[in-house]
């Protein structure tokens, strides 16, 4: 009886100091001393958060709530948060608002990033290029959000907006180069393709923006532009989706090429099945264009629309990287390398006399 009531208030006592400490270290070590696996799913965290404010951005405009929140950086003149009046719909104001507190998650997301691309020393030292990509992360969302509040305060200016847009852009090109690097070693890049396929698929990547700048022209001058009565660009409708269809055929007839080009010739397995993911994400991204437009731009085919130039965005840019190597990530040092030189200089003797 004595014994059972001893084991069960041990049992019923709070955890001490040093098991919180050791367990708080045991949740912190994959951002802290990052091993090659935690640094590859935090990276593809910081993706995956990049192309997320892309989306939501997206659907705040389409839902026509861009200014569901007219003030900055509290919602309105009266209320941090989504509340009171605005002028607005309710639903109008948390979706706006909903999106500020979606931005402020994706900020965190963004530290945890830094931190760990900062702490991450493969090989025994740390990587320049990766802490450089991780901060890059978190300076890129406060970026935004300065931005998001001169779009606000100027009434959803299609040019501010376009530039929120490329600037989201570009901090998801960022996160990508930053998975992807942090993947493979520091060796000088070799290619694995003839040149002329590279110099293709680079030029993809370099139509895909445009194609994306295109995209921010063409919404900021029809129907959905974020608000009924708010500023647009002033270009005939008609023009500027032509041009943005044009630019689409243009990817596709560069996307087919490269596609032809790395199928008969010798690239990794990686490229050509990027390269046909990549075919695949165009066509079916040109048909949902075709159908939004022939059905007067329903906003939730628009949407789905801007989900899939984010997934080719980001395929593409994959793919480009695809077609070179920098040689494998070395996560440590091995014990031989780091002996002294003399046990070094006899290794090579002993182990000749076993293998004899």
């Amino acid at each position: 009886m004595l014994t059972d009531s001893a084991s069960g208030s041990a049992a019923a006592s709070p955890p001490s100091r040093a098991s919180i400490t050791r367990a708080a270290r045991k949740l912190a070590a994959p951002v802290l001393a990052p091993s090659a696996a935690s640094m590859r799913r935090i990276a593809l965290a910081g993706v995956v958060a990049s192309a997320g404010i892309m989306m939501t951005g997206a659907a705040v405009r389409l839902s026509q709530s861009g200014l569901g929140c007219p003030d900055w950086p509290a919602c309105t003149a009266h209320s941090i948060v989504a509340g009171g009046t605005s002028g607005a719909t309710l639903v109008h104001r948390w979706i706006e608002f909903g999106n500020r507190l979606l931005t402020g998650a994706i900020l965190v997301v963004s530290v945890i990033v830094a931190v760990a691309a900062w702490r991450f020393s493969p090989g025994g030292g740390r990587r320049r290029d990766l802490v450089l990509l991780g901060f890059l992360q978190p300076a890129g969302i406060v970026a935004q959000a300065v931005i998001g509040g001169v779009v606000v305060l100027t009434g959803l200016d299609p040019v501010w907006v376009s530039v929120h847009f490329m600037l989201s852009v570009a901090l998801l090109a960022a996160s990508v180069v930053l998975y992807v690097r942090a993947t493979e070693g520091t060796a000088p890049a070799r290619s694995l393709v003839r040149r002329d396929l590279r110099l293709l698929a680079a030029a993809v990547v370099a139509v895909v923006a445009v194609m994306l700048a295109a995209g921010t022209v063409v919404t900021g001058t029809g129907p959905l532009a974020g608000e009924p009565g708010v500023a647009r660009y002033h270009l005939p409708l008609e023009g500027v989706t032509q041009l943005h269809a044009d630019i689409g055929w243009l990817i596709t007839g560069l996307v087919l090429a490269l596609v032809a080009g790395l199928r008969f010739s010798d690239p990794p397995p990686r490229a050509m099945r990027l390269g046909w993911a990549l075919l695949g994400l165009i066509l079916v991204q040109g048909s949902i264009g075709y159908i939004q437009y022939f059905t007067g731009l329903p906003a939730g085919l628009v949407w789905v629309h801007v989900v899939g130039a984010v997934l080719i965005w980001i395929t593409a840019l994959r793919l480009l990287f695809a077609l070179r190597d920098r040689g494998p990530l070395i996560e440590r040092i091995p014990a031989r390398a780091s002996a002294p030189a003399s046990a070094r200089a006899g290794a090579p003797a002993r182990a000749q006399g076993q293998d004899a």
